[in-house]
């Protein structure tokens, strides 16, 4: 499904302070979205429609934003695996035997 529209703005005033030239500006859009069907119980849905209201958009679009998150969310995820995939390869051979004795820290600590 595409998806359309226009809003127009307000007149903006355009020009030298003694010239002002009111104009209207008209900003269109056009994008490809796919329509999706949701089952929810009635009390759900109530407070979606409300909180839509509070915040001047659509229930439709609560749950677009919603989604955005999750896909955000796995985004994240796969570049904190990257990262720590990258430091375990940075550690190398790291081994807990090579640590130094509880003496040998407290001799360093007192030089």
């Amino acid at each position: 499904m595409s998806r359309s529209g226009c809003l127009l703005t307000d007149q903006l005033l355009v020009g030298s302070s003694q010239e002002d030239i009111p104009i209207t500006v008209m900003l269109c859009y056009s994008e490809t979205v796919k329509n999706i069907t949701v089952a929810v119980p009635d009390e759900v849905y109530r407070s979606a429609r409300i909180r839509a209201a509070e915040r001047g958009t659509s229930v439709s679009s609560l749950v677009a934003d919603y989604l955005r998150t999750l896909t955000e969310d796995d985004s994240e995820f796969d570049r904190l695996a990257a990262q720590q995939a990258r430091i375990v390869r940075a550690l190398g051979d790291f081994s807990a035997s090579d640590r130094l004795t509880r003496t040998e820290v407290h001799e360093r600590a007192v030089r």
